[in-house]
């Protein structure tokens, strides 16, 4: 339940990042020791994780550590299973990152088909012609992918197209894999380059990252370690804009002006400032919302997963805004309910056009996706009168008590039960 119409301002702290977390908790599966990742939130993705890690036998804690952060720490168990079940593979895509540490690790997986978001197909092909490249049998046979190979052997993968996960999961396996793999067209996400400095903490023999081309020397073991986990940088976005599309003035900690260009980018253009600060980023805007076009690509353009969130700041600017969607093929299921609020919004294939609206009207609105929820919850801060936000488990499938933290800065924001 939210108020709208209260202007934000204040500091508050951004989390480790759910999409460097599930990576790294995939690759703990490639440990013989303890991994313990420091700074990772309290998630619903997180927790099915967990609960994924437990069937294949690691075992799963998460807890305050000396320093009173939050660390998650994983140690392989005895039962060593290699299946990944579509009870909990269906509720989130990332569930596919066991595949490559299992296969290394065991020489075989069987791993329900993804599920997650229904926003769009991702089809994983890229991982499996990788792996069959560096000497993987794989098949599909009633909804599971079934893999095996006694021993990856290094290979020359060529991705199509970029892939996050495609690329970790063959970072992954690569690793222990015999010989040198080279991933070429590689994806450059930083959470790519996160889970590069993991793997190297644990053994792993790793350059490359965070260009086109990933170099992986493979080894015989790797071994446990302590990694401090990324800030997420797209809750790094979603907390400053809801500070922007209310008229205030709000600091993220712990969020980096430089793995956000993009959106710092189109944020001063639509009027706000932004500011590097001492350990974090600040946004704050007094004049109108100017409308500016936004064109989603992989790393290091605008990311899809703000698409949402700036579309309900665009709602409000003082023109057209054209908004490309060139990454998934379903993410537009927000456009409704913002319409529901007075949004002026047309769509065409993988193009919006938002014409600004003066203000927005509080409505009950449904949520359908992680980041669409967000794009609501930013929508109903700054618009007249209440707005309930529905199914608010997609929203807390990636950001951590999100309402206490828009609270602090000044939010009238409350979670109820249905």
């Amino acid at each position: 339940m939210i108020k709208g119409g209260r202007r934000l301002s204040g500091t508050c702290r951004v989390s480790g990042a759910k999409n460097a977390v599930l990576p790294a908790m995939a690759a703990s599966l490639l440990a013989e020791g303890p991994v313990e990742i420091v700074g990772a939130p309290r998630l619903r993705d997180i927790a099915t994780f967990s609960k994924l890690l437990g069937i294949l036998g690691a075992e799963v804690t998460h807890g305050g550590g000396a320093d009173g952060g939050e660390v998650l720490r994983i140690a392989p168990g005895d039962a060593r299973k290699a299946e990944a079940p579509y009870e909990l593979v269906k509720t989130m895509r990332a569930s596919v990152l066991v595949l490559g540490p299992l296969l290394a690790r065991q020489g075989r997986a069987r791993i329900s088909l993804p599920g997650g978001c229904a926003i769009g197909a991702r089809p994983i092909d890229q991982h499996l012609r990788g792996l069959e490249l560096m000497g993987a049998r794989t098949s599909l046979s009633e909804g599971y992918i079934e893999a095996s190979a006694d021993r990856l052997s290094g290979a020359a993968v060529t991705f199509d197209m970029k892939t996050v996960t495609g690329t970790e999961n063959l970072m992954m396996a690569a690793s222990l894999a015999k010989g040198t793999t080279v991933l070429s067209n590689a994806a450059l996400e930083p959470e790519v380059c996160d889970l590069a400095r993991l793997l190297r903490a644990m053994g792993a023999d790793i350059e490359g990252e965070g260009t086109d081309e990933i170099v992986i020397r493979g080894v015989r073991s790797l071994h446990g370690a302590r990694h401090e986990v990324m800030a997420d940088r797209i809750e790094a976005a979603t907390l400053p804009l809801a500070g922007a599309i209310t008229g205030g003035d709000v600091t993220a900690m712990g969020a980096d002006a430089s793995s956000m260009n993009a959106v710092v980018e189109k944020l001063r253009r639509s009027g706000a400032e932004v500011d590097s600060v001492p350990g974090g980023v600040r946004v704050r805007r007094e004049g109108p919302i100017r409308s500016v076009n936004v064109k989603t690509a992989p790393y290091p353009g605008f990311p899809t997963d703000v698409q949402a969130q700036f579309m309900a700041y665009m709602s409000l600017g003082d023109g057209f805004s054209i908004i490309s969607e060139t990454i998934f093929e379903n993410r537009f299921m927000h456009v409704a309910e913002l319409r529901r609020m007075g949004a002026r919004i047309d769509v065409s294939g993988n193009t919006a056009a938002v014409k600004g609206v003066p203000a927005l009207s509080g409505a009950p609105l449904m949520a359908t996706d992680l980041r669409a929820s967000a794009s609501l919850v930013l929508a109903g801060l700054a618009a007249k009168g209440t707005t309930e936000v529905l199914r608010i488990y997609h929203l807390d499938r990636g950001y951590e008590a999100l309402e206490h933290r828009l609270s602090s800065l000044g939010a009238d924001i409350t979670r109820v039960k249905e």
